[in-house]
């Protein structure tokens, strides 16, 4: 018997995050996710995407037992942007039986039908800032807390309760190489003389204090605002993300593209065209964490990556160049910056972000390296 409850108690969202984990205790290329990001994430007071979003929360029960997880989100500003009505569904976990993700599904569609919705897809986040899509290749090599990670058959009960592609992403391991590949380092050169656009590092109190952060969110609003389903971040969300990313960040391993044609008053350093954010990957450390909690000790793990780069794989969590700039070839100007300091640090492999199999423009910025495909992961939709 399948029972399905809606949640929302702070032991209950307790347990819909550590259901993931302990479903996927044995998978040997499985991390859990932070559980202090995963709870603010799921709070309605916390996450500013609430300010245009609503969502329940589901857990699945068969014969008493925890059996499956799912959240019901409905981005309304998402939807108005791309003229749909979509219900999403994320956070989406469940043993592998098909009675067990058809319930957690239907109550998904009931709750988007009973909302005006007509279609559903997912796995989607809140925002595009989320974790997005099912991982439906590269089953066999280590996750991240950046990205979806699930067992292979979690498509094949989507496919078998009518799910249809609507979109896919790939992610990239790229070999750092030893030194910076020639033509990449004349190109650098070639442009910065010839564009005035120069590589610069930013120090917190520019980012945070200064501005420099909301400029950077930005440009990055611009960048990614055809991609799928992607929505204008608020200043709320940009100070969310402010907070718990670049307070922490590494600065070193964030690079910023100015044109420094463009000086002016307000914007001494030039006009910030560019950006690149990476950070150590922090796989190996959360997996020697207790669930994704960073206490009693699971705080000592992270923070010795933060710190101490105790990793061979560095993670590029985002890259952003204007279009106009990226017909110039300024994507090499990051890549040469970012990759003298993966040499310093020891680096030996970099994951890309997530990147749509249609973002040629992005894709090709890999083919100065040694690089494979080891993920993809895609989006279904139905209608409802």
């Amino acid at each position: 018997m399948i029972e399905i409850k809606k949640i929302s108690t702070k032991k209950e969202i307790g347990r819909f995050i550590d259901f993931r984990t302990e479903l996927y205790k044995d998978d040997p290329c499985a991390v859990p996710y932070l559980f202090m990001g995963e709870c603010d994430d799921l709070d309605k007071k916390k996450n500013p995407a609430f300010d245009f979003c609503e969502a329940e929360y589901f857990m699945a029960y068969k014969d008493g037992r925890e059996a499956g997880r799912v959240a019901a989100i409905i981005n309304h500003k998402a939807n108005e942007l791309w003229k749909q009505k979509c219900v999403r569904f994320g956070y989406f976990d469940f043993i592998d039986d098909v009675e067990v993700s058809e319930a957690l599904i239907n109550n998904v569609k009931e709750y988007g039908a009973a909302k005006g919705m007509d279609s559903i897809i997912g796995p989607m986040g809140f925002v595009d800032m989320d974790r997005e899509g099912l991982l439906v290749e590269g089953f066999d090599t280590m996750a991240t807390m950046h990205a979806n990670h699930n067992f292979p058959y979690y498509s094949k009960h989507l496919e078998r309760l009518g799910f249809v592609k609507d979109n896919d992403w790939v992610q990239q391991l790229v070999t750092v190489p030893e030194k910076v590949p020639e033509k990449m380092e004349k190109i650098t050169q070639m442009i910065g003389k010839r564009y005035n656009l120069k590589a610069h590092k930013l120090t917190k109190q520019q980012l945070l204090k200064e501005g420099y952060g909301l400029r950077l969110f930005h440009v990055l609003n611009e960048c990614y605002k055809d991609l799928y389903e992607f929505s204008e971040l608020t200043d709320r969300q940009i100070d969310n993300l402010l907070k718990n990313y670049i307070a922490i960040a590494d600065l070193n391993l964030v690079t910023f593209i100015f044109d420094e044609n463009k000086k002016s008053e307000e914007h001494p350093d030039g006009e910030m065209v560019g950006f690149g954010v990476s950070f150590p990957s922090f796989s190996e450390a959360l997996r020697k964490t207790k669930n994704g909690k960073l206490f009693p000790f699971g705080w000592f793990h992270l923070l010795r990556t933060l710190k101490w780069h105790n990793t061979d794989t560095v993670d590029l969590l985002l890259i952003g160049v204007l279009p106009e700039y990226r017909a110039k070839g300024a994507n090499a100007i990051l890549f040469d910056d970012l990759i003298r300091w993966y040499q310093k640090y020891g680096f030996t492999k970099a994951l890309t972000l997530a990147m749509m199999e249609t973002n040629d423009g992005v894709l090709s910025a890999w083919q100065y390296f040694e690089s494979a495909t080891v993920k993809r992961l895609r989006s279904y939709k139905a209608s409802l």
